[in-house]
């Protein structure tokens, strides 16, 4: 049941958000408790910017969850509905959804920009490909609607 079966990556997408916001905000908790913050350091935005920097790449990767997965995130209901969730969508989620994983782990762990995007990368035509397939799909669907309804005698 493919259809279903796009739900999920989507959990996977989830919770890899979820996972990096605790990071976030462990790493945060511990840079607070190690170096206790003065009334000046929240000063402005730049100010918590430059007292957070030890410990920026958790909320630079949590942005990142929420521009190209966004995307994702507007194509799966657009899938369910049309019922157009197939296999290879399913199989593109989960190379998108895995792509986007590996992107957190680098950009938070050892930072590797070369590897990072080149998963990026990876994500990004991930993505592409399944809504270059959702518009093929509904096209090809739109025409075999228009064609039958000409059969019926121009039923609308």
């Amino acid at each position: 049941m493919a259809i279903l079966g796009i739900l999920w990556p989507t959990f996977a997408l989830v919770a890899l958000v979820f996972v990096v916001w605790f990071t976030l905000f462990f790493q945060r908790m511990r840079h607070m408790r190690r170096t206790p913050p003065k009334a000046a350091d929240f000063a402005s935005g730049e100010a918590s910017m430059r007292y957070f920097q030890p410990v920026e790449m958790p909320a630079n990767n949590l942005a990142n969850l929420f521009e190209m997965p966004v995307l994702y995130f507007a194509l799966v209901p657009l899938l369910i509905i049309t019922a157009q969730a197939n296999v290879i969508q399913v199989t593109l989620a989960w190379l998108f959804v895995t792509a986007r994983a590996v992107h957190s782990l680098i950009h938070i762990g050892p930072k590797k920009v070369p590897a990072r995007f080149l998963v990026y990368l990876v994500s990004v035509i991930a993505l592409m490909a399944m809504w270059i397939g959702f518009f093929v799909d509904i096209v090809q669907a739109a025409g075999a609607y228009s064609r039958a309804m000409d059969a019926m005698g121009g039923v609308s």
